[in-house]
């Protein structure tokens, strides 16, 4: 994929850019240091009344104002009161999307990840979006910080700033063999069910987390797609 095509999908809606976003290298550098990762899992997740799994479905707020442009910028919220999750912003400025960032594989700094995690898991160390947060090294301050689109699939760590938080994201330099699609992890109501298939993920990629269904979804059409 060219840099040009990955920068123009961030304009559009994010069940365009997230299957786009598999394969891509992420990195995240923060005071201590730098973190690069392969995205192997992701969620899309869409505008005001559109989208009922969305934080952005009842409208604009404080908590959820970076899901509304600009984009190529971070959405970082707390789950649960423990996990911090990494969404990139995406849409035109006033209209809200976001992808949320949920595994990936360790390509540069797996020390660094692994301190942060508290141990090494191996191929699941940052398999859903709390361990990638975790490892990644995500903090509710880096809410709204912009992120750099760069053509080097080899991050040119030394030009990044070393003090950060920067994040670096750069296209693949092929897609992803095969992609699955089907609902999203964890989302409650009608925004879980089989209408909203937004969750994609590299089929087979051990990196990726398992599947486990909201509350009061809605039966789904089938199950085959939906393992992870």
């Amino acid at each position: 994929m060219e840099l040009q095509q990955l920068d123009a999908l961030f304009d559009g809606h994010a069940t365009y850019l997230a299957p786009a976003l598999l394969g891509c290298r992420l990195t995240v550098v923060t005071p201590q240091g730098a973190v690069t990762v392969r995205l192997t899992e992701v969620e899309a997740y869409g505008d005001q009344g559109e989208d009922p799994g969305a934080h952005s479905f009842r409208g604009r707020t404080a908590r959820n104002d970076s899901l509304f442009g600009p984009p190529r910028r971070t959405y970082v919220y707390l789950n649960y009161g423990i996990h911090r999750c990494l969404n990139l912003a995406c849409g035109p400025e006033g209209t809200a999307g976001g992808v949320l960032l949920r595994a990936g594989e360790v390509l540069h700094g797996h020390e660094l990840a692994v301190e942060r995690r508290g141990r090494d898991t191996g191929v699941k160390l940052l398999s859903g979006p709390g361990r990638l947060g975790q490892g990644l090294g995500i903090t509710l301050s880096m809410d709204a910080t912009p992120v750099a689109l760069t053509p080097s699939e080899e991050h040119q760590l030394a030009d990044i700033p070393g003090e950060g938080p920067a994040f670096v994201l750069a296209p693949p330099s092929e897609p992803a063999a095969e992609v699955h699609s089907g609902p999203r992890v964890g989302v409650s109501g009608a925004g879980g069910g089989a209408e909203f298939p937004w969750r994609y993920w590299v089929a087979c990629d051990p990196s990726v987390s398992a599947y486990r269904p909201g509350r009061n979804v809605p039966l789904r059409r089938s199950t085959q797609e939906h393992a992870g």
